[in-house]
């Protein structure tokens, strides 16, 4: 079982730093040159890649029955929308830190950590609303072990991500 939890992981930081990478490369090309290298197309496209591979990670790992499986799915989908909105909000706040990084004021800087924070609390908010539903289609070592997995690629997309956006300039 920590074989494959391990496995698990790595496929998705291999899944992460990859398109991450390359998101960064074109970052620097496009700082380089006055023409965009990421579309909202290129972005929306990553993020169905990681939604799809964070569902592979969460069925590989949760090892449930046919029965189970019948029930957490829809629900597990129903959460990911919920959780979308919170992503959509992230990104839309790191589309505005990119577009305002080389004039930002200190109001505008405060502004974007406020919103920052404001949506992390959202995330969790989420995860705290969707419990229930989660308890009342798995037992409940089944159910906590489902947060634990989604807190943990939730932290490690969150890493990869933060590990790409530049601090803010004094």
């Amino acid at each position: 079982m920590l074989k494959k939890s391990i496995v698990a992981v790595l496929t998705l930081v291999v899944a992460l730093v990859l398109p991450a990478t390359m998101l960064a490369q074109q970052a620097q090309q496009t700082q380089q040159s006055s023409t965009p290298a990421v579309t909202d197309k290129d972005i929306q496209m990553l993020r169905a890649d990681i939604r799809s591979q964070r569902k592979q990670i969460v069925a590989a790992n949760m090892q449930l029955t046919d029965a189970e499986a019948t029930k957490f799915w829809p629900v597990y989908d129903a959460y990911m929308q919920d959780v979308q909105k919170n992503a959509d909000t992230r990104v839309a706040l790191i589309k505005e830190y990119a577009q305002t990084y080389d004039t930002m004021t200190d109001a505008q800087a405060l502004s974007l950590v406020k919103r920052w924070g404001a949506t992390d609390q959202a995330f969790t908010n989420t995860r705290v609303n969707w419990m229930s539903k989660f308890e009342s289609v798995l037992p409940g070592k089944k159910a906590a072990l489902f947060y634990q997995i989604d807190r943990r690629l939730s932290q490690l997309i969150d890493l990869q991500m933060m590990s790409l956006i530049p601090l803010i300039q004094q």
